[in-house]
């Protein structure tokens, strides 16, 4: 039976207490809220957790946490309970928006230094960065010669870990990419397939929560912040709106989620619709 199933049997089933005590756990630790009807997601992401344990139910996990929430048991249950579905080249549309419109307009205004920074923040395992860098090797050969750098960051250090070794299964791979594209930028890994070294040269991937302080960023020329504002409540994303417009150069481009919005929340950016995204300028 799939743990998806065994979470919903009653011996899993968590009670309102502990959702409680869960959700405002997650919510103190990385700022994300967890919507009401999330019991089925709670209890299927953590019954994995709890079985690794060595405990018979989600209800024990919960007890576990409670009697250290600041331990390695609590940063596991929040990691869970915030990652982010992701592939190479998700939702196609940004990484076209940035082939054809963004780079080609940033090629031309860095010539004189010869620099591009991006950053993909909530990175998770690292597909989104790769995705990007491939993009650049494939259809920019002129920056083989530039100082480019793509910041990877999540909250999950075991993410960042996985991003940084570039190791990805042959199911993580077949999300997204072509053979041909698979065998220019890859090797094979075993049953999986590791980033080649030139590529993982240019990322760079370390632990950051968005909802906590941030440290000293060099200025980026993209910033890839994908859904992840929805997670936030609107406080926290006029904060991290603030912060971003800091760390982004002021002709940049900020790329969010393509349900997400900055409408209401901060009007001074300039939107430059493209396809079913949109390009935000500050």
């Amino acid at each position: 039976m799939s743990p998806e199933l065994l979470a919903r049997s009653p011996e899993h089933r968590v009670a309102p207490e502990d959702l409680e005590f869960v959700s405002r756990l997650v919510r103190e630790r990385s700022a994300n809220v967890l919507d009401r009807g999330k019991e089925y997601l709670i209890e299927a992401r953590l019954l994995p957790i709890a079985r690794g344990e060595g405990l018979s139910s989600v209800a024990a996990l919960v007890e576990r946490v409670r009697q250290d929430r600041h331990g390695r048991l609590a940063a596991r249950v929040v990691e869970a309970l915030t990652r982010h579905d992701t592939s190479f080249f998700r939702d196609v549309t940004p990484f076209e928006a940035l082939r054809k419109v963004v780079l080609p307009e940033l090629v031309k205004r860095r010539g004189s230094e010869q620099s591009l920074r991006f950053w993909s923040a909530a990175c998770a395992s690292g597909q989104e960065a790769y995705s990007l860098l491939m993009t650049l090797c494939d259809h920019f050969p002129q920056l083989r010669a530039w100082d480019v750098k793509a910041l990877g960051t999540d909250l999950s250090d075991e993410k960042v870990q996985r991003a940084a070794d570039g190791r990805f299964s042959q199911v993580e791979t077949n999300r997204g990419l072509t053979m041909v594209v698979l065998l220019k930028h890859f090797q094979a890994d075993g049953v999986g397939w590791q980033v080649n070294e030139q590529l993982r040269a240019l990322a760079e991937f370390s632990p950051l929560n968005l909802a906590d302080e941030w440290p000293d960023l060099p200025p980026m020329d993209v910033i890839l912040l994908r859904n992840v504002l929805d997670a936030f409540d609107d406080a926290t994303k006029r904060k991290i709106l603030a912060r971003v417009r800091k760390v982004l150069r002021s002709d940049g481009y900020l790329v969010l989620g393509a349900r997400e919005t900055l409408a209401g929340l901060d009007d001074s950016w300039t939107a430059e619709p493209y396809g079913n995204v949109v390009l935000w300028r500050p």
